[in-house]
């Protein structure tokens, strides 16, 4: 609702503004919430024009102290007043959700007639709610200003139909009526605004000229005829027999939609560019636990690789489209997951191969070692200037080194699988949802930068184990210097204790998690005694395989 509320304070002409609402799961609980939304909306929008509120999601606001950027804005008695009418909806909401249903003294609004008891989250009918329209009493805030258009939407879901995942539900809002480099940016999904007719499938013109005047004729049509009117755009079968998710809208058949309808959208002439504001737009959520990001990764990776090797791949047919430059962006992203590899190898070789004595990499002495040192110094220098330049900081760069490491040998590996058993006809790709939203213990461990370990998934072992491997490795390559005195005769060997070193300052936290934390963020035991033991025995099998050979 915080989403909702910055999207319908920002600083654009409400008459031209339309917030859609898409709920998959048809819950008159988010129907409630955003009930609530819009009544805080009247008191919450005037405020943020009178005081230029920055940012203007009031979680953000009242939460991040990030009022202080407003500098309109005191510590005054408007301020405390809307902080407690914005806790006071909040209550409320929760109260419901509690309760698991809206109390019947609650449904004031005509709208949860629509809910039936046999209503569930996958088999219900399409509900679409006119909540604030511009024809009636409500349309205007506090300051008797216009409020923009805010429609609830839930589309129809059967058992007995595929709804295509979040594609499905993003063509039903494009088609619900009214209501820079080689070759631009590339389109990916995260903050993008686009055309609606390059969503719509047309190929770009030189002649193309913006039609802001159609939309739907509201001249006769009131709010409970324009819903039942468009009613039928939500339906299960609308899109049957159509070019809809194929050469319209969204793409279908990808856990990368966005990916995908990007390439379509520039394959038709159409061009992207950067509008980077300094003021920020309304604010989102994202996951807030390391699982939950290794999980939306997962299908990032997953879906871009399948694009990749499908005809719609920009490395192998993209260029008779688009310039070579935005084929070989995209085929960034689609490759993703074919770092995996090449990562859990250097995890695990050197580190192994260390532990048994023997050197992979250039002595010190050698004059291969400075070309060898000097390009992993100014690949990281680099990537740590780019990191600082665009605002962020040291800690900050360094837990993306480490995200980048846990989501590779993870989610990389896991989607390259995926696809293997998806092309032998072993399992189907499928759309794994991320939740975005947390239990209070797990959101303060978020916002403290303590990582959450209490998942019981085979990603956790996978990352347990290869952080342990790292550990034992260069103890055993400790013990060894200490007690044989054999420190001096290591220079062989100084790259592979340097690297294997620098793995083990990586998973700190994950060794915390495995050992040393008591609360609920800490590994579970069955991680750690299956990491144990899988560890102890790849390490125990190496040195007699290496030995022996």
């Amino acid at each position: 609702m915080s989403t909702v509320l910055s999207m319908m304070a920002y600083d654009y002409p409400k008459e031209k503004l339309s917030v859609y609402l898409s709920d998959d799961a048809g819950s008159e609980l988010t129907f409630y919430a955003l009930c609530e939304a819009c009544k805080f909306a009247k008191h919450w929008i005037p405020f943020c024009n009178k005081f230029d509120v920055e940012p203007r999601s009031p979680n953000a606001f009242f939460y991040k102290s990030c009022h202080s950027s407003s500098s309109n804005l005191p510590i005054s008695n408007e301020w405390s007043k809307m902080k407690d009418m914005y806790e006071e909806m909040i209550n409320r909401i929760n109260f419901v959700v509690a309760q698991g249903k809206v109390p019947q003294k609650l449904k004031q609004h005509q709208g949860f007639s629509k809910w039936t008891s046999d209503m569930i989250p996958r088999n219900h009918d399409a509900v679409i709610q006119i909540l604030v329209d511009r024809d009636d009493e409500n349309s205007v805030d506090n300051e008797n200003i216009l409020l923009p258009r805010v429609i609830y939407v839930a589309r129809e879901k059967r058992h007995q139909h595929h709804h295509n995942f979040k594609a499905g539900s993003m063509n039903v809002l494009i088609d619900l009526p009214g209501m820079d480099g080689f070759e631009r940016p590339l389109y990916i999904g995260s903050g993008c605004f686009h055309r609606r007719e390059a969503l719509e499938g047309r190929k770009y013109s030189k002649g193309y000229i913006e039609d802001w005047n159609r939309g739907v004729d509201r001249t006769c049509a009131s709010a409970c005829v324009l819903e039942e009117k468009v009613k039928h755009l939500a339906s299960c079968i609308y899109e049957h027999n159509t070019l809809w998710g194929k050469e319209i809208g969204l793409r279908y058949g990808c856990a990368a939609e966005d990916m995908l309808t990007g390439l379509a959208i520039h394959y038709k002439g159409w061009k992207s560019k950067y509008m980077d504001l300094e003021r920020k737009a309304f604010l989102g959520v994202g996951p807030t636990t390391l699982e939950q990001n290794l999980l939306q990764r997962k299908r990032w990776s997953e879906g871009g690789l399948q694009i990749f090797l499908s005809k719609s791949s920009p490395l192998l047919f993209g260029h008779q489209k688009i310039k070579f430059g935005a084929c070989m962006g995209y085929s960034i992203y689609n490759l993703w997951a074919a770092n995996s590899f090449p990562t859990l190898t250097y995890l695990l070789i050197p580190p192994l191969f260390l532990l048994n004595n023997i050197s992979l990499f250039p002595k010190v002495s050698s004059p291969w070692f400075i070309p060898f040192v000097l390009v992993f110094i100014a690949k990281h220098t680099y990537s740590l200037i780019e990191s600082l330049y665009s605002g962020n900081t040291f800690k900050g760069w360094w837990n993306s080194q480490r995200m980048w490491l846990l989501v590779r040998i993870t989610s990389y590996f896991y989607a390259i699988i995926d696809n293997i058993l998806n092309y032998f006809g072993a399992s189907k790709l499928a759309f794994t949802i991320t939740a975005k939203v947390s239990d209070e213990e797990a959101l303060k461990q978020y916002e403290q930068e303590v990582m959450d370990c209490s998942s019981t998934s085979s990603m956790f072992v996978i990352i347990s184990t290869v952080a342990l491997i790292n550990l034992f490795c260069l103890f055993g390559e400790v013990m060894r210097m200490i007690l044989n005195g054999e420190g001096r005769n290591d220079d062989a060997l100084s790259i592979q204790v340097a690297f294997c070193g620098l793995v083990v300052a990586i998973n700190v936290p994950i060794y915390e998690g495995l050992f040393l934390r008591k609360d609920k963020g800490r590994m579970p035991y069955s991680v750690t005694s299956t990491s144990l033991g899988i560890a102890m025995l790849v390490c125990i099998l190496s040195m007699h395989g290496l030995s022996f050979a």
